[in-house]
């Protein structure tokens, strides 16, 4: 399980994202992360892609960020792992790396 496997899911034919995500996020985490959290990665995912980073998105009612009900979309894809549905596998800088933040114009790192 992890990096590998994700990356699978995320190339797997015949798998819908929503389906894939799930279980990314029940399988690869300890504890698991509900599956409620999927659509929210989704728009995080959509957001990312096109390029509105620090994007909002509204989390499931129960789960907060920072205190917040919203979290911004990179602050999503960084803490849920979902670099393989963002990258193109000729460019894997797409994300900056945990701890590179500012660089991407975030001030501290998130706290999920």
């Amino acid at each position: 399980m992890g990096s590998t496997f994700a990356r699978d899911l995320a190339n797997m034919d015949g798998l819908s994202m929503q389906t894939a995500i799930e279980i990314h996020l029940t399988s690869n985490f300890y504890p698991p992360v509900p599956s409620s959290m999927a659509p929210v990665c989704i728009q995080a995912i959509d957001n990312y892609i096109s390029g509105y980073h620090n994007e909002p998105v509204k989390l499931p009612k129960g789960i907060t960020w920072k205190g917040d009900t919203i979290a911004p979309s990179w602050a999503i894809i960084e803490q849920h792992r979902l670099y393989p549905w963002i990258e193109d596998d000729s460019d894997v800088s797409a994300v900056p790396p945990p701890g590179d933040l500012q660089d991407a114009g975030v001030e501290d790192e998130p706290n999920l």
